[in-house]
């Protein structure tokens, strides 16, 4: 907690509470007990007042003000005494990501393994946050991860806890059931738009992957385009494969799993449409390789600076203010013991 005067302030202000008892003080002081025997009050009240009866309240009041003084000390005032200039980044990213049939085929390598498209995604997507090959992290950004296939569903809310992210996109899988397994980028896009609308970031991107064509959903993957642009968010695209065949795993009927080559469209035409409308870019990504050369292309773009000014060092100035209420305290003492000096 802090109170802040100009460029002063006090650490710890609720001392100067302390202040209040100064009046208290001063009637404390001023009441202590003196006095002399007369035979009669008429030839005292006679007498003219001096200077020394004017001033008898003087050791009262020194010490009141002392105790104003001894309590802006212990408030602890200080001044800034050297600032930096900090400079973050930070925007607010959805990730929204196909897991239609189609991102089970094989035809990506990592490690000297042939892995899903979508287990090579999860990979370089992870690099890109945490940093890595894919770029140097960002962990200043507000992420969230939307998933479609025939329907769209936000697996995430935008976050910072990036470790909890990561979590849920590892248990994404692609989808089996026929009635699931439908391409919605409309949908998707639309619901990642959504996400984006109450953030309050400086910059707001989608990071929309896909590998097929929208055949599914009532939005079209241009009208979700256009949303995103009446609201100032950027849509990067990125085409993961390529067209025509790819090794795609299938049950057979003794519900042994075997690789089958089957045919895989991708509507290119449709994302560089999405990615020019919003202000974006398309990358074609056609091994894990390029996957992760999109992500760190998307991750040099996209940077916004935020400078704040910060505190380095402060300069403490209690110790004068201590100082002087003890002078002011030795000053009432002294007074009261010479010169303004009661008689018992």
């Amino acid at each position: 907690m802090s109170v802040s005067l100009s460029a002063w302030e006090f650490r710890d202000p609720l001392f100067l509470l302390t202040g209040l008892s100064a009046p208290l003080v001063y009637l404390l002081a001023s009441r202590i007990p003196s006095r002399i025997i007369y035979a009669s009050l008429a030839l005292p009240d006679r007498a003219p007042t001096t200077l020394r009866v004017r001033l008898a309240p003087l050791p009262a009041g020194l010490l009141a003000l002392a105790t104003l003084v001894l309590a802006v000390a212990l408030a602890g005032p200080r001044t800034g005494d050297a600032t930096t200039e900090v400079e973050q980044e930070g925007i607010a990213i959805v990730m929204a990501l196909d897991r239609s049939g189609s991102m089970d085929a094989r035809d990506f390598v990592a490690e000297d393994y042939s892995v899903s498209r979508l287990q090579a995604l999860k990979g370089v997507f992870r690099e890109f946050v945490l940093g890595g090959e894919a770029g140097k992290g960002r962990p200043d950004d507000l992420i969230a991860l939307v998933v479609f296939g025939t329907y769209a569903d936000g697996a995430c809310p935008l976050t910072l806890d990036h470790g909890n992210l990561l979590n849920i996109l590892d248990q994404i899988e692609v989808a089996q059931e026929r009635s699931e397994s439908a391409t919605a980028i409309g949908e998707g896009l639309g619901l990642a738009v959504e996400r984006l609308l109450d953030a309050e970031a400086q910059s707001k991107v989608v990071i929309l992957l896909t590998d097929g064509v929208n055949n599914a959903g009532e939005i079209g993957p241009l009208r979700a385009a256009e949303l995103a642009a009446e609201n100032g968010i950027k849509v990067y695209t990125i085409g993961a494969g390529g067209n025509g065949y790819a090794p795609v795993p299938v049950t057979g009927p003794d519900g042994r799993r075997y690789l089958r080559r089957a045919l895989v469209e991708m509507d290119e035409k449709t994302l560089r449409e999405i990615a020019q409308r919003t202000g974006g870019a398309y990358f074609h990504a056609r091994d894990a390789e390029g996957l992760a050369a999109t992500y760190r292309a998307i991750d040099r773009l996209e940077r916004t600076k935020i400078t704040e000014v910060r505190y380095l060092r402060y300069r403490e100035h209690y110790v004068g203010f201590a100082l002087a209420a003890l002078v002011l305290i030795a000053l009432a003492g002294l007074a009261s013991g010479t010169l303004l000096r009661r008689l018992p």
